[in-house]
């Protein structure tokens, strides 16, 4: 988990994530046209979301596409997210209840 957050980290290596889940499955020169930076510079970005299974690489002939992995992401919501947004919901019930209840007074 610890390569999935580090990967995330990076402002470059989000936008690549967010264009891939706009259009899956680009190749580095269609990647390469939405960032301000060197192939190379995407490249290494793409191996360390390639490393932390962020994205999945295919060849296609003498392609290489790239396709996003939401499987990790979603981990990360089960562990991390899910159980503070369940408070956040069981809150807002509470409060809703609360001022219905106000509202009969």
């Amino acid at each position: 988990m610890d390569k999935i957050f580090k990967a995330l980290a990076d402002s470059n290596r989000r936008k690549l994530l967010d264009q891939l889940f706009e259009k899956n499955g680009q190749t580095l020169n269609e990647l390469c046209g939405h960032l301000d930076m060197t192939r190379q510079s995407v490249t290494k970005h793409l191996t360390i979301l390639e490393e932390a299974n962020l994205i999945i690489v295919e060849w296609q002939g003498r392609s290489k596409l790239h396709y996003l992995n939401t499987a990790p992401i979603g981990e990360i919501y089960g562990r991390w997210v899910k159980k503070f947004e369940h408070h956040r919901i069981v809150a807002l019930k509470e409060l809703k209840n609360s001022l219905k209840e106000e509202n009969r007074e």
